[in-house]
């Protein structure tokens, strides 16, 4: 399973660590606030981030803006701010692409390419659901979903 976070804004809440508990690698879409979320996503799996807007410092310069991985023979496009996709997901052979940045969690199918945004695990925004989101990939059939955390409250 491949966790998905975003928008921590330095706030790593322990619900999403026990919904992520599990996972064999996690990805982070961006806003992460401190390195020391990233230490604590490593606890559970090995993390892929890319740095947000609010993302500053010397800690956050040597963190990518965009990522294209491999994980269970799916392909991952992991970005912070999905306006600025750069890349035809569907030409490259992205079966999914990650972002965060709206910290509305979004699960939607596009041109055979799924569109996840796992919503914002850290500050509450308006009233936006607290959530992150899973991703199986079994063979060639890639599931995705939102796990709103109040789940794990």
């Amino acid at each position: 399973m491949v966790g998905v976070i975003s928008d921590t804004h330095g706030l790593m809440r322990p619900e999403a660590l026990a919904a992520l508990a599990g996972s064999d690698h996690i990805l982070h879409a961006g806003d992460i606030g401190t390195p020391a979320i990233l230490e604590a996503l490593h606890a559970i799996a090995p993390v892929t981030a890319v740095r947000g807007n609010n993302d500053r410092g010397p800690w956050a310069e040597a963190i990518a803006e965009r990522e294209m991985l491999e994980l269970g023979g799916a392909w991952f496009y992991v970005l912070h701010d999905i306006a600025e996709l750069d890349i035809d997901p569907q030409a490259a052979g992205v079966h999914v692409v990650v972002a965060g940045h709206s910290h509305k969690p979004l699960r939607e199918e596009r041109d055979g390419v799924i569109y996840l945004n796992p919503g914002s695990a850290g500050p509450r925004r308006f009233k936006l659901p607290v959530a992150v989101a899973r991703v199986v990939v079994e063979g060639s059939r890639v599931e995705a979903s939102l796990t709103m955390l109040q789940e794990f409250a």
